[in-house]
This record gives structure tokens, sequence and C-alpha cells, in this order.
């Protein structure tokens, strides 16, 4: 095994790394129910330009996160899937996720006047913020 070529102060920075940036937890969270074609993530990230969508799933496949599926078909089909490796970020995009809900929630009142769903059940956000999600200040 060859030594690493970064070293990193945390094992955050190392996730962040991989994960990090505007673009691949949003594509790696689309791809946690199902596979995807890249017009469907292009749909999903309505913001993401053809380029910078190309490019965040070339580095997230090259890291092992996802898995590229290219069809011998015409019309030529491509879907991508989250690999074995990448299902393992699952927790973190989905507390990703409800913290995003709860800081959404508690700096504007009301959640849907910032995100357009779906949310986390009440349930959910109760034994989030009771647990190990945001500690109130």
């Amino acid at each position: 095994m060859e030594p690493p070529v970064k070293k990193y102060q945390s094992g955050v920075e190392a996730t962040l790394d991989v994960i990090g940036g505007k673009w691949k937890s949003i594509i790696l969270y689309h791809l946690v129910t199902e596979k995807r074609r890249f017009n469907e993530l292009r749909r999903l990230t309505p913001n993401i330009s053809h380029k910078m969508l190309t490019q965040q799933l070339r580095e997230l496949e090259r890291d092992g996160l996802i898995l590229r599926h290219d069809y011998n078909e015409v019309p030529p089909r491509v879907e991508y899937e989250l690999s074995e490796y990448g299902q393992g970020l699952i927790g973190v995009l989905d507390f990703f996720c409800y913290w995003g809900e709860a800081h959404v929630e508690r700096v504007y009142g009301d959640k849907s006047l910032a995100l357009e769903g779906p949310f986390m059940s009440d349930e959910e956000a109760a034994q989030f913020a009771s647990g190990a999600g945001l500690k109130q200040v």
C-alpha cells in the first residue's frame, strides 16, 4: 500500500474532500432511492450545467461512490446508481437533510418557506431535535 498523497486534519476533512462542493452531495442524495439517468439528474438539479454534472459524476465514479451503467442501445442509455461503498454515505446524507430542515425551521420558523420538500415527519423532527441533531443555543 502506498502512502497517502494528502494528510487530513480530521475525518470530516477527508469526507468533504470526496463529497464536498456544491453538487456532489445533492447528486448522491438523488441516487439514494433509485438509479437515475443523466437527464433525470439534470432535471432534479436544475442549476447545474451539463459540463459540471458530467465532471461531478466522473469524480464520484472515480472515487467509487457511484456506478455508471452504459447500455448498448440506440439511442444510448446510461444510468447511475450508488455503489455498495457509496451506500455507506446514506446515513450522512440523511443527517445533512435532517439538520438542514431543522436549521431552516429554526431560522425561518416555517421550513415550507425555504424548502420545496418532501420534509421529515414531525416524529422524525422531534427525535432529531431531542437526540443527535441540533443542540439548542
